[in-house]
């Protein structure tokens, strides 16, 4: 038997296939599609402080090779998680994590806090592509400042394992991964999506209704192995990588990259059971190569 069981800090991950925030649902959703023990880790959709609308639809569009969305966040808020989903799946036997987003350090840290009392959640992932309300609607994700603000913040009041969703609009993430190690960050997830746009040509008008969006799926995949390895070189904390993983072969280059685990999340709309496939392909993969537990693989390149 391959021995596929990751540490992520004081997480434990019976395997290293994570689902990707916002892909998911709360896992509740798929639990009649795919045996969810099975799963390393369920991240769940992002959550905010107070209940979010989102955006005005259309807030998706297909592209080549992947797909565009700005569905802006909408959840009922920490709230609602804390006392209707959370019940429901904390005696489901993998870990669940939640995405943490905000608008102000204040309201991350508040988020965090509610969820650091739960139990049964190990874990956090935070969303540091938000835009900072302070500071002209600059995402926080996209200076060494604007990261560490968050993360010191939430580090103050969360306690358990504390991951740190990196975005790649910047112009080196290697920079935003120290600054986030440096406040307390137990480990970095990476990429979230690239910022683009899609064109309706015959009525004139982007395809989405706030004009741009973020870019998933096999197209930005190449652009997130080569940002595993920048990050993976540059700090000591563990990496998670996620980008257009399709496969067990696209994962295998994750872990290659450097990445301890990695994350699923375009590719759930297309086959909701792809999450156990690409474990299965993992150990499959290792076996045929003679290797006796992934970490054998990881940061190879």
């Amino acid at each position: 038997m391959v021995d596929l069981s990751v540490k992520i800090n004081s997480l434990s991950l019976r395997n290293p296939v994570m689902t990707a925030s916002g892909t998911f649902g709360y896992g509740l959703e798929f639990r009649d599609l795919v045996p969810l023990e099975e799963i390393g880790a369920i991240i769940v959709k992002g959550t905010t402080l107070e209940p979010r609308q989102g955006n005005d639809y259309p807030r998706m569009a297909e592209t080549a090779q992947g797909m565009l969305n700005c569905v802006g966040l909408q959840n009922k808020g920490v709230d609602y998680f804390c006392n209707h989903i959370y019940p429901e799946i904390k005696d489901i036997d993998t870990a669940f994590i939640v995405n943490v987003s905000g608008n102000s350090p204040e309201t991350y840290a508040a988020c965090a806090e509610r969820i650091d009392a739960l139990d049964r959640i190990p874990a956090i992932e935070l969303n540091i592509s938000c835009p900072n309300v302070k500071h002209g609607g600059m995402a926080f994700g996209v200076s060494c400042e604007g990261a560490a603000s968050v993360v010191r913040a939430v580090r103050r009041v969360y306690h358990k394992t504390l991951i740190v969703k990196l975005s790649p609009n910047v112009t080196n993430i290697a920079d935003i991964a120290r600054a986030c190690e440096a406040e307390g960050a137990d480990s970095v997830s990476l990429i979230n999506t690239l910022m683009g746009m899609a064109i309706d040509i015959e009525r004139r008008r982007p395809k989405l209704s706030i004009g741009t969006g973020g870019l998933s799926g096999p197209a930005v995949k190449p652009v997130a192995v080569r940002m595993v390895h920048d990050v993976h070189q540059a700090v000591s904390i563990p990496v998670v990588g996620l980008g257009g993983i399709m496969t067990a072969e696209d994962a295998i280059e994750f872990f290659m990259a450097g990445a301890s685990a990695i994350e699923i999340g375009t590719a759930n709309f297309i086959d909701p059971t792809v999450t156990v496939k690409v474990k299965q392909g993992i150990a499959d993969w290792l076996e045929r190569h003679g290797c006796q537990s992934l970490s054998e693989i990881i940061g190879v390149i």
